[in-house]
């Protein structure tokens, strides 16, 4: 697996979600839980999870005939690297800037300010 794989893209984000909720799968798993919310192609998830596996984002197993694939990193770690390139791309580094974007960009609940507040305050004592 390479240290730094690359951004996914959306289509393989929306494959990782579904590795990260169900755990290693195989293809057809997957391909099954995405059925259920649009059309899809057996042949289309397959191949996307093939280059991903080449590309290091996922894993597969292949000591069965149906090959197990699980995310390479955790959701977190994506996650992570997912938004620290976002920070510098759109917001030259600026996270008071993205938090502003992220709070304009849709109405924010009471619940949902007050938890961005403890986060806020946990990270501002070094102890998340």
């Amino acid at each position: 697996m390479p240290d730094n794989p690359p951004r996914p893209t959306d289509a393989e984000l929306e494959l990782l979600t579904v590795l990260w909720s169900r755990g290693p799968s195989t293809v057809r798993e997957v391909h099954e839980t995405i059925a259920r919310r649009r059309p899809t192609q057996y042949t289309t998830v397959l191949k996307q999870m093939q280059i991903m596996a080449a590309k290091g984002l996922v894993s597969r197993d292949e000591k069965q005939r149906a090959h197990v694939y699980a995310a390479a990193r955790p959701r977190e770690w994506t996650q992570q690297q997912l938004a620290g390139d976002f920070l510098r791309r759109a917001f030259n580094g600026s996270a008071s800037r993205l938090m502003m974007g992220a709070l304009s960009a849709r109405k924010t609940s009471k619940r949902e300010l007050a938890e961005l507040r403890r986060l806020l305050d946990e990270y501002e004592r070094g102890t998340p």
